[in-house]
């Protein structure tokens, strides 16, 4: 048999063209450091959602944005410590030109009687966390209920739920405060709880049942071949995944009820009146006090602000929840 030929490249008959040859300890951890791992697809969608992202012309579009969108809130501020002349004769921009400034217009938001300010700020936190509690909670059980549990004609219910959304709220006012009527109901505070409840649910519905559907079913599965019933699976398995999309929806109806004018308008009695309608009422009969509305606006808003920068790292995660699925 003959032999291969060698070729004399180097002493000892080293290949320098044959890869084994160089497969030393230390090439192999070179290698395996200039060789990049290659990325899921969950990773890579991240990655190319933060480039796009931290671009100079995504950054510099925010900013214009929340500048535009700070100039009517800031113009507010202003104008709410503004002496009442001048509000009345010249425009918010010209307090840099002549920067009066007065606590008046805030003495005559709280510390009247005759508005009540602080009653209508009572009733408004009054309205709005069952407001929010209860559309919630049933949302919770109908969406479980859609998600994990098999029961005849679920299909076409949930799409029935789903429908109720583009029903405007207007044409349900009437019929709503015709049955609150005949129950025995009007004037009282249930009539804003219900109607704020029944107009939140169906979104409520169909939002925390994505959000279900989302997580992944080994995790069900397991709980059941555990021995857990729907009880233990809905508030041990699923209800601490959930707290995002809770969260999330919460902020979204706390700000719909908090800053509502119309349910108030229709359902609310004049012991149970909440901001809206007290800010409504600020300007008179005849609008000449207007200059109120500035103060008792700005105050309105303090409360929505400081809940949603609290909650707003769990608004994110609701909001992004499922959106780089691998």
């Amino acid at each position: 048999m003959s032999q291969a030929p060698t070729t004399p490249d180097t002493p000892g008959g080293e290949h320098h063209g044959d890869p084994a040859a160089k497969a030393t300890p230390e090439g192999s951890d070179v290698a395996e450091r200039k060789t990049p791992r290659k990325l899921t697809r969950a990773e890579q969608r991240a990655v190319d959602a933060k480039t796009r992202l931290a671009s100079p012309w995504a950054s510099g579009v925010a900013i214009v944005l929340a500048i535009l969108w700070s100039v009517p809130t800031f113009g507010l501020l202003v104008t709410s410590f503004r002496p009442e002349a001048t509000i009345k004769t010249e425009g918010w921009w010209t307090f840099f030109s002549n920067p009066e400034v007065t606590l008046d217009n805030y003495n005559g938001v709280l510390y009247n009687p005759s508005t009540d300010f602080a009653g209508a700020f009572l009733n408004t936190v009054v309205i709005t966390l069952p407001a929010v509690f209860i559309p919630v909670s049933l949302a919770l059980l109908a969406a479980y209920a859609f998600a994990w549990i098999d029961f005849k004609g679920r299909g076409m219910l949930f799409v029935a739920v789903f429908a109720l959304q583009v029903v405007p709220i207007q044409i349900a006012l009437i019929p709503l405060l015709q049955q609150y009527v005949s129950f025995g109901l009007d004037g009282s505070l249930w009539t804003l709880w219900l109607s704020h409840s029944i107009f939140a649910l169906p979104l409520a519905i169909f939002l925390l049942h994505n959000f279900m559907m989302d997580i992944p079913r080994s995790l069900i599965e397991a709980a059941r071949v555990d021995g857990a019933g729907h009880v233990k699976i809905f508030f041990s398995v699923l209800l601490p995944l959930l707290v995002p999309a809770i969260a999330s929806f919460s902020i979204f109806q706390f700000l719909w009820v908090w800053n509502d004018l119309l349910v108030a308008l229709t359902f609310a009695s004049p012991d149970i009146q909440p901001l809206t309608l007290k800010i409504q009422n600020l300007a008179g009969s005849r609008g000449a006090e207007w200059q109120l509305l500035s103060a008792g606006a700005f105050i309105a808003m303090v409360v929505p602000v400081v809940v949603f920068l609290a909650l707003q790292r769990f608004f994110v995660r609701g909001l992004l929840a499922g959106g780089v699925k691998g």
